[in-house]
């Protein structure tokens, strides 16, 4: 069995599909990187789907400033099928305003489901 490279996917995860703000650009990552029934679970939502993915992602854009950006805070880590990755977001040449960490599920080298975790206080 191949192991997965859980930062590249992750982090892909990040660009691809969080930080893309063009819908059809984001829903070719989101196809490439998701399984066809994946979860997303936010704190105050739950979407299952690749097209329920991307409204959820464009309704986080829409909350958030334009220029704002996600950025990973180091690599991701994983095992077991288990990922993690810490982020912020912010204006790319300014202070992070937002921080978090994504845990994904990952089944056949794809996302199952995947949870965002905003850090209090961000």
């Amino acid at each position: 069995m191949q192991a997965l490279d859980y930062d590249g996917l992750m982090q892909a995860n990040l660009t691809g599909v969080f930080s893309e703000r063009d819908p059809e650009r984001r829903l070719i990552a989101i196809g490439e990187l998701y399984a066809a029934n994946a979860t997303l679970n936010e704190p105050e939502t739950s979407v299952i789907g690749h097209a329920s993915i991307s409204n959820a992602v464009t309704a986080v854009l829409a909350s958030l400033p334009a220029d704002f950006v996600f950025s990973a805070m180091g690599p991701a880590l994983g095992h077991h099928g288990i990922g993690r990755l810490r982020w912020q977001a912010g204006p790319p040449d300014g202070p992070s305003a937002v921080t978090g960490m994504d845990i994904a599920h990952f089944q056949d080298g794809r996302i199952h489901s995947l949870y965002v975790f905003i850090e209090p206080g961000t």
